[in-house]
């Protein structure tokens, strides 16, 4: 069987992928690109129905190409998947759809890497797993299967008619998590929500979106702490984008509970972390907001002051007087949606370079075995890493890595001059 070489294969052909495989033919780098499905393919089949993307299209989007439309809007997730499908096209990005990665794993006595895939081996001096973090999605092993209760993963949701009849919990309270309790309960379901810790930032303030304000507050490249690599942030691009607020929610008739945390004899029981859990993403909101108008103030720009946005409404029963546990029939729960995030899988990737949990050693996506790159990490680099456009300045660095390494392995040095007879 013939061996395909290459210098450099990416593995993924999301926006890390892309993203990486233009930064590499601006280099001159060979390069080859894989995709197990299509381009973008999470965007398409692991989202529901009415998701749009969390920032507006000026922002979230790659610095060669604009979204078609208003710049404000936030973008339908199929578009988003066309958006890139025509980046690929526009790059003339190297890519081979339908083709899984099965094993990577070292040339011996020699530098590069064998790569095992559904079409047959490709050898590359350098490969780049572009898969990101979100491979599998993370259930907790809280609710057995046999409490007769209905289980899904968030990204196994569509849309409120393929649910059972009945109330609904939602575990977590992020970006995913509130956006679906939010159109469950638009749909007239009985709705409960557990909310976990997170931060809260506003949607939009005094005329900016939040996008925005992270970018000039320079938090977009704030780099990674323990507390932060965890953080669950509630925002949404939802109806034109609005601040996530659970006490609005709470009015509208959805239940808050406090983090889950254990399960017996069909009661479900909850930390008592409500109250201090919202406060919290409170006291984030409105340090956005100091340092938001500090800027201002600094800077002497001409923006609309916003008082009404510093009023926090009153507590809502479900916070003054929190439910420690639930009966799930009782409540009428048929349904439990767990929007609890996904762990990741480099089970294919046989080589020295993942930590006792899975995880890569990296620096800045740089893996520790020579020749081996990482992208679209959260936090890979600093707190945009993960998104849109902070994956494409994170793929720059990588390929100019490349670059550095393929200058130095092409080094050969002069012969010395003999020297000259006494």
């Amino acid at each position: 069987m013939s061996v395909e070489k290459t210098e450099a294969l990416v593995i993924g052909a999301g926006q890390a992928g892309l993203a990486a495989s233009e930064h590499l033919g601006r280099s001159g780098i060979q390069h080859i690109v894989l995709e197990r499905k299509r381009i973008a393919e999470r965007w398409r089949s692991e989202r529901w129905d009415s998701l749009v993307a969390n920032g507006p299209a000026w922002h979230d989007r790659f610095p060669g190409m604009e979204f078609p439309g208003d710049p404000d809007a936030f973008v339908p997730k199929e578009k988003v998947a066309d958006y890139f499908e025509a980046y690929a096209k526009l790059i003339g990005a190297p890519v081979r759809c339908g083709v899984s990665v099965t094993r990577v794993t070292r040339l011996e006595g020699r530098p590069g890497f064998r790569v095992e895939t559904s079409e047959g081996i490709i050898e590359a001096g350098y490969v780049i797993s572009a898969t990101g973090a979100f491979q599998h999605p993370a259930i907790p092993p809280l609710v057995p299967q046999s409490a007769g209760i209905a289980q899904l993963h968030s990204s196994a949701y569509r849309n409120p008619g393929q649910m059972p009849e009945g109330a609904v919990l939602v575990v977590g309270a992020g970006s995913s998590g509130v956006q679906i309790a939010d159109e469950l309960l638009a749909a007239g379901r009985k709705v409960y929500l557990s909310v976990g810790p997170h931060d809260r930032p506003p949607r939009s303030y005094r005329g900016r979106d939040f996008v925005w304000w992270l970018g000039v507050l320079n938090k977009w490249d704030a780099e990674a702490n323990p507390a932060s690599e965890h953080t669950t942030i509630a925002v949404s691009g939802a109806r034109g984008g609005q601040t996530v607020d659970f006490r609005k929610l709470a009015e509208r008739g959805m239940v808050l509970l406090g983090r889950s945390e254990g399960f017996a004899d069909g009661m479900l029981s909850f930390a008592p972390d409500l109250a201090a859990n919202i406060a919290a993403g409170d006291a984030n909101y409105l340090s956005l907001l100091d340092e938001a108008d500090a800027y201002v103030a600094l800077n002497g720009l001409d923006l609309p002051e916003e008082p009404e946005a510093r009023r926090i409404g009153a507590d809502p029963a479900c916070m003054t007087d929190p439910i420690r546990s639930l009966d799930l029939r009782q409540a009428g729960i048929t349904t439990i949606l767990w929007a609890t995030g996904f762990t990741s899988d480099y089970s294919w990737l046989a080589v020295d370079v993942l930590d006792e949990a899975g995880k890569p050693r990296h620096q800045r996506g740089i893996g520790t075995v020579p020749g081996v790159y990482f992208l679209g990490l959260p936090w890979q680099t600093r707190r945009g890493s993960s998104f849109i456009w902070g994956v494409w300045h994170d793929a720059k660095y990588v390929a100019d890595h490349i670059a550095k390494q393929r200058g130095y392995l092409a080094y050969a040095p002069a012969e010395l001059p003999m020297p000259e007879a006494v």
